[in-house]
C-alpha cells in the first residue's frame, strides 16, 4: 500500500488511538481476508487507523514441533494480497537482518521482536529499507532505555519509527505491565507508543512448552493504556482462538472486537474532552 504511515497513524477524525490487529500467525490466504475484512470496516466507522499484522514466520518457539508458518514468500504474498484487496497498511516481524529486505517489498511496517530489540545489525537493516520500524521493548528493559534502540533506527537515517509495550517478565512465567512506561517512552523516545495488550498477557515458560494467557484481562489492560494516553493498541485476534497456531490462549476472539473497540473509543473521546 503506498501511503506516508506516519500521517496515515494520525488521520483520525476524533483523535483517536490507531490499531494495530490481525492474527499471531499467517494460517492460510482466507483467514486473513475474513479477519480483515471484518476489522476494517469497524476501524473505518470509529475512525481508528487500522493496520493488518501478522506475522510471516514464528521464530521464536517453546518447542521444536511448535508451529512456525505457511512458507516465508508464500505468506509475506498474502499480506500484500490483504493490504492491496482490504486497502490497509501491514506490518510483520523480521528476525535476522537478511529478512528486512524481502519483508520490506511485502509491507508496509517492520517489526522488530521483544527479545531482539537490542540487535544492532537487525535495526539498522530494518532502517535501511525505508519502512516504518516497530520496536517491542524488551520484557528485560526499562522503559527509557528503548532510546537507544530508537536512535539506531535514526541514526541509520529512518525517522519512520515507533515503539510497543509488551510488558515486564515478572517471575519465571509471568508478565507485568507498567503504565508508566507509555509517557515515559513517549517523552524519551520522541515517538508514537504503542501497548500490545494480548502479547503483555501472556503466561511464557509453562511447563508444558505452550505458552498460556489471559484473555479475560484483554479489556482492563486495554482501558488503562487508553487512560494514561497510549498512541495506538496492537491486538492479536482469531475467529477460533482455542484451535490457532499459535499464541491461541492470549488471543481476542474476533467477534469480541467489535464491542471492545467500541468501548475503548468512546472512552478515548471522553478523555480527550479533558
Amino acid at each position: 500500500m503506498n501511503v506516508n504511515i506516519p500521517q496515515y497513524l494520525k488521520s483520525s477524525q476524533s483523535n483517536n488511538f490507531f490499531l494495530l490487529a490481525g492474527p499471531c500467525v499467517i494460517e492460510g490466504r482466507q483467514m486473513a481476508l475474513d479477519i480483515a475484512n471484518t476489522v476494517a470496516p469497524i476501524c473505518q466507522e470509529l475512525h481508528i487507523p487500522y493496520v493488518f499484522k501478522g506475522s510471516y514466520r514464528k521464530a521464536n518457539r517453546s518447542r521444536l514441533d511448535s508451529f512456525q508458518g505457511i512458507g516465508d514468500e508464500k505468506a509475506l504474498e498474502i499480506l500484500a494480497e490483504v493490504s492491496q484487496t482490504v486497502g490497509v497498511p501491514t506490518v510483520t516481524d523480521i528476525h535476522a537482518a537478511h529478512e528486512a529486505e524481502l519483508a520490506a517489498k511485502y509491507v508496509d511496517i517492520l517489526q522488530i521482536p521483544a527479545f531482539l530489540c537490542r540487535q544492532t545489525d537487525l535495526l539498522q537493516a530494518a532502517a535501511a529499507t525505508g519502512r516504518t520500524i516497530n520496536i517491542k521493548k524488551g520484557q528485560f528493559l526499562a522503559p527509557a532505555s528503548m532510546r537507544f534502540a530508537v536512535d539506531k533506527i535514526r541514526q541509520s537515517g529512518n525517522d519512520q519509527v515507533m515503539v510497543t509495550d509488551r510488558g515486564t517478565s515478572f517471575g519465571y512465567g509471568d508478565l507485568i505491565v507498567d503504565f508508566r512506561g507509555i509517557p515515559e517512552m513517549q517523552q524519551q523516545c520522541a515517538c508514537p507508543v504503542i501497548m500490545d495488550i494480548t502479547h503483555s498477557l501472556q503466561q511464557p515458560n509453562t511447563a508444558g512448552g505452550v505458552t498460556g494467557g489471559r484473555p479475560d484481562m484483554i479489556e482492563t489492560i486495554a482501558r488503562a493504556a487508553i487512560a494514561v494516553g497510549a498512541d495506538g493498541l496492537f491486538i492479536e485476534t482469531h475467529p477460533d482462538p482455542a484451535n490457532a497456531k499459535s499464541d491461541g490462549a492470549n488471543m481476542l476472539r474476533l467477534d469480541l472486537l467489535e464491542p471492545l473497540l467500541r468501548r475503548l473509543s468512546a472512552l478515548r473521546a471522553t478523555i480527550n474532552a479533558f
